[in-house]
């Protein structure tokens, strides 16, 4: 199955006080923790969605693999949707599903990543990884569904897809919590 992973990293992490994605994590950026798990993913390709901050964020997205691609999006100040809306839009052509990460949720286990993409290969609309009871990111999505998404607008994400689904959502219990944790503000960091 053609898949692809899409990292939503346009946003300006405001309530961390701007710059949120470039801060140091680990042995690199935070971005990087998010790139980390879309290139441990079973996918063709990386694709990192910028706005806020952009030159920066692509120029760390690149540093971290130089083959990752770039999206920008132009309206992301419109909030989460516009950012997927240019991820999606620019997926390949021939592209079946893809796996959206959040550039701020660096501890994303990989071992769940699999199991998404082979949930939707086998027939789900879409995948999400479940921890503790709640569901987390990063999610899988099916080609059927990328209308929708293209059509979001506002501060919103795929939840409302996603939910709508209802059964028909596939759900992977993750091994642990990194599927719900993302940074903020400073404070998550330490």
């Amino acid at each position: 199955m053609a898949t692809e992973a899409v990292v939503l990293a346009a946003g300006a992490g405001s309530r961390f006080g701007g710059g949120k994605l470039l801060t140091s994590y680990g042995k690199g950026v935070l971005l990087h923790g998010a790139l980390a798990a879309a290139f441990a993913a079973p996918v063709r390709r990386v694709t990192v969605v910028t706005g806020a901050d952009g030159s920066q964020v692509a120029e760390a997205a690149l540093a971290y693999d130089p083959s990752v691609q770039i999206v920008d999006a132009h309206d992301w100040e419109e909030g989460m949707a516009a950012s997927l809306r240019a991820g999606i839009a620019g997926l390949p052509a021939d592209t079946e599903a893809c796996l959206i990460f959040l550039g701020d949720m660096p501890r994303v286990p990989h071992a769940v990543l699999r199991p998404l993409c082979e949930a939707v290969a086998a027939g789900a609309p879409a995948a999400a990884p479940v921890f503790g009871g709640r569901r987390g990111n990063p999610v899988a999505l099916g080609r059927a569904l990328f209308p929708e998404l293209l059509a979001l607008r506002g501060d919103t994400g795929a939840r409302g897809v996603l939910e709508a689904l209802g059964g028909r959502l596939a759900l992977v219990e993750a091994p642990d919590d990194g599927v719900l944790f993302d940074v903020d503000e400073p404070a998550d960091i330490a």
